[in-house]
């Protein structure tokens, strides 16, 4: 072959699976799997043992369990997942790289990988992975255990779990967490640009699926003994068919309950040639291109990935070839959208394209072994293309939810390497036009996409995007939990491009088919005190409201159930004119406020934030004023408490931090804001990036803290400052308060006075206050103030 030496290729491959119901099967761990698919392709290029001494690098895809913590099973782990390979292979590679999350990893790791081949900075390089979702969970189901954790030393590249881009807190508290409802929102906006209707969707969808079924049944590395399903079968909800999310059931949806494993080995044509690799075994990556798409809500079309499809485009281009000349194709298919995004309105292949879309049997029927799947797509048309010498093959590795596209063209055609960039395109890709996103929605609206999520077989929410009729902005909502009057009607009619009605709640918006229902699920509260509270003491004394936050058993950290209750209590102090000051404080003498209750947020029960933030406070734009009577701790939240409050009384035991770095957390709850204009900033910065604790004298000194008073002083003392502001003008106080806030936009006292509101001048001697004040001096009497 007249190719460069440095060329890269492709020379073993491997593969297996361990079904459960397979006459050897043994409850192999992850790394385990990969070891045996690895010993599979050292034997496929020549042997381990000859190969084993020119091995320098190792690379592994991620296991759902460390992709996912949430996803973990209670048998244990490699710390070290490459290493672990390498270890009982007997190899000592130079390198080894746990790379992140994805789909598209396998076919990006190949494409990076190749290009240090070529470049000279690695010589051969194995590459594994795999999954044993299905014996961790049916071990757990019959009730037994087992040993899956190794400790391995070495250095390694872990690339991290690789979330950025997956989910949002935005997206998160709107329970699009998982992937067949973010799915389905791309599915049902397809559907809609093509105008189908629900069945003839379903039928499509079935159409595409059903050879991917035929496959599967063929493949010896199915990770399921399945037959060929009809569209009736794919597409016909049973029991055995149950809905996952609208518009799949489950037989469309990718099975990641598997025991595979899968590997394969890069070299170089010239060290190939060196040990005697017959050339018959090489395979040759004549073109390839990773791009990524942007955030899910800023595609300005949700039923199509530009990047999955300029990524394929430009993968054909490199290698030369137009998609004409392709013999073999797989696409990643963990959904229909997957496939048809890419290989039908993106390359205009008919979904029953007798050269077929997949080579494997696709996620749903081979098996969907997280990361690793397209490592066995690679290594299925590599044992094609050998068979078939000078054949080109395809493969779409996606990740996310169309987030992330790589593509490889392989052949045993020789070719000199080329590296291709995909920076350009990138950019073309970032630099799309995307539609204004409206993250607290209120209105009338018209669904743009939607999805409905069932749990157990039964509908359980709805998931809709949305546009909102006075701007066109784009929103996300769901239905109110329990609200089955509005998830039967998305079942009912065909929700595209329905009137819908939508607001913003605590818990993330929601949205209904009208503005009755909308009330009837929402109503407008009146902001009044209640006669008791579970989690806070609320005492009036004259026009003075004092509250305690009530749970000293938890050093009066603040759950979401003690939030709302805060967020309630300023609302009435804001509504009510005859409440001028109030008090915030803690119960008991160790803490004012230990911040977010984390062993709450821990236990995974749904979590929120009232719209006014953290205590109801550091998010609330006030009128009146607030003094924080800070005794002992103040812990992140506790200080953003305190920092949000007009004044801070503390006690002599007082201490204050922003600790939530401690924690894996930052202080986002106005601590980042607010202590860099509150202290000189080279503090700030100091103590937000160490998250270490001050204390109430260093904040006095640094005019942080008003004053200090004894140990358990503190709300003495902060009644006495009350009663001053007290004989003061309610209205002047008030109307002071909000001339400051609006200075505070201003950069400089010039500005600030140049641009101030007259009508607050007009506002104050429009008062009774303003006439009652001079009345009272010339009367030499104490005022009476109206606050009107």
């Amino acid at each position: 072959m007249s190719v460069s030496s440095n060329t890269p290729i492709i020379v073993g491959v491997g593969q297996c699976t361990n079904r459960l119901d397979a006459a050897d099967y043994q409850a192999l761990s992850a790394v385990e799997l990969a070891v045996h698919a690895s010993r599979e392709a050292f034997a496929d290029a020549l042997s381990l043992e000859k190969l084993k001494p020119f091995l320098d690098t190792i690379v592994t895809t991620r296991t759902f369990e460390d992709s996912i913590p949430a996803r973990a099973q209670p048998f244990g782990k490699s710390n070290n997942f490459p290493r672990s390979i390498a270890q009982r292979l007997g190899l000592v590679p130079r390198t080894a790289v746990w790379d992140r999350a994805g789909g598209d990893t396998p076919q990006r790791l190949i494409n990076e990988f190749c290009e240090k081949v070529a470049a000279g900075e690695a010589r051969m390089v194995l590459l594994a992975g795999a999954e044993n979702i299905s014996s961790a969970r049916a071990l757990v189901a019959a009730g037994k255990t087992a040993d899956w954790s190794e400790a391995v030393e070495g250095e390694v590249e872990d690339r991290g779990m690789g979330l950025k881009g997956m989910f949002t807190m935005h997206t998160r508290i709107h329970k699009l967490a998982g992937a067949p409802p973010s799915y389905g929102l791309l599915e049902n906006a397809r559907r809609g640009r093509l105008g189908m209707t629900r069945e003839a969707y379903a039928d499509e969808m079935g159409r595409l699926f059903s050879p991917f079924s035929a496959v599967a049944a063929e493949h010896p590395c199915a990770a399921f003994s399945v037959q060929r399903y009809s569209v009736a079968d794919l597409t016909t909800v049973t029991e055995r068919n149950r809905m996952i999310a609208d518009p799949y059931p489950q037989r469309l949806v990718a099975r990641d309950q598997v025991n595979q494993g899968a590997a394969l080995l890069i070299t170089t044509v010239g060290l190939a040639r060196e040990l005697g690799i017959p050339e018959d075994k090489w395979v040759f990556l004549h073109g390839y291109s990773d791009l990524a798409e942007r955030d899910l809500l800023e595609r300005q079309d949700l039923s199509q990935s530009p990047a999955a499809q300029m990524a394929s485009k430009a993968a054909l281009g490199a290698a030369g070839i137009g998609v004409d000349k392709v013999r073999w194709f797989d696409f990643y298919s963990c959904f229909p959208i997957a496939v048809f995004n890419v290989a039908c309105d993106g390359l205009g292949l008919a979904a029953d394209d007798k050269r077929g879309l997949t080579v494997t049997g696709g996620h749903p029927f081979f098996g969907g072994p997280g990361n690793n799947y397209s490592t066995h797509a690679v290594a299925t048309m590599v044992e094609k293309l050998r068979r078939s010498p000078g054949q080109y093959g395809f493969i779409g590795a996606n990740g996310g939810v169309l987030s992330k596209y790589s593509v490889g063209i392989y052949s045993t055609q020789p070719k000199n390497w080329k590296t291709f960039d995909s920076r350009v395109l990138q950019e073309e890709i970032d630099n799309l036009p995307a539609p204004e996103l409206c993250m607290e929605p209120e209105g009338p609206g018209t669904i743009e996409t939607y999805t409905t999520v069932y749990e157990k077989g039964q509908p359980a929410y709805s998931i809709v995007v949305g546009r909102l009729e006075k701007n066109g902005a784009r929103f996300l909502a769901t239905t109110q939990d329990d609200d089955r009057d509005t998830v039967g009607r998305m079942l009912e009619v065909d929700p595209l491009g329905s009137r819908i009605f939508v607001t913003s709640t605590a818990h993330g918006n929601r949205f209904t088919f009208s503005e009755q229902r909308l009330a009837q699920l929402f109503p407008k509260c009146p902001p009044v005190f209640r006669e008791q509270y579970e989690f806070c003491l609320v005492e009036r004394k004259g026009h003075l409201l004092e509250v305690t936050i009530n749970r000293p058993e938890a050093r009066n950290s603040l759950h979401p159930m003690a939030n709302d209750e805060l967020a309630a209590i300023f609302d009435a102090y804001e509504a009510d004119t005859d409440l001028w000051v109030a008090i915030i404080t803690g119960a008991g003498t160790e803490a004012f406020c230990a911040g977010a209750d984390l062993k709450y947020n821990a236990s995974g029960k749904s979590s929120w934030l009232p719209k006014t933030g953290f205590g109801g406070l550091t998010n609330r734009v006030r009128s009146k004023p607030v003094i924080a009577a800070v005794n002992g701790f103040a812990m992140g939240g506790g200080t953003e408490i305190s920092l949000a409050c007009d004044i801070i009384v503390a006690d002599a035991t007082a201490q204050f931090a922003l600790s939530e770095v401690r924690v894996g957390l930052f202080a986002g709850a106005g601590g980042v804001v607010r202590l860099p204009r509150q202290i000189p900033v080279k503090i700030a910065n100091e103590l937000i990036l160490t998250g270490r604790k001050f204390s109430a004298e260093i904040a006095l000194q640094w005019g942080m803290v008003n004053r200090i008073e004894a140990a358990g002083q503190a709300l003495p003392g902060a009644r006495t400052l009350a009663a001053e502001i007290l004989e003061a003008s309610p209205t002047s106080v008030r109307l002071s308060m909000k001339a400051m806030r609006d200075a505070g936009k201003w950069a400089s006292a010039d500005e600030a006075m140049q641009y101030r509101d007259p009508k607050l001048i007009d506002e104050l001697i429009a008062s009774d206050d303003y006439f009652e004040g001079p009345s009272a001096f010339a009367q030499k009497r104490k005022p009476v103030w109206k606050n009107r």
